[in-house]
């Protein structure tokens, strides 16, 4: 199985997390910055260059404003979509 970073779902996934961050009114160095990490975190991250963990995606979605379960639903929404 080809490695999910390569996966076209994955891009539908990194897709979905930079929609809800700008949704939430948040640039890359304000939510980098409130996961306390580097501005070039969110970058990498939505550059496909980082993965995240799930504790990571849990606190990713706390910062901008939504749950976990809401984000995995709209992915999958999206992946029906595609």
């Amino acid at each position: 199985m080809t490695k999910a970073i390569y996966r076209e779902e994955y891009g539908v996934f990194l897709a979905v997390l930079k929609r809800r961050r700008l949704e939430a009114g948040l640039t890359q160095e304000t939510c980098s910055t409130a996961l306390g990490r580097p501005q070039s975190f969110m970058s990498d991250v939505e550059r496909g260059v980082r993965r995240l963990d799930i504790i990571q995606i849990r606190d990713l979605c706390k910062v901008m404003g939504c749950d976990l379960p809401e984000l995995i639903a709209e992915f999958e929404s999206e992946l029906r979509r595609s």
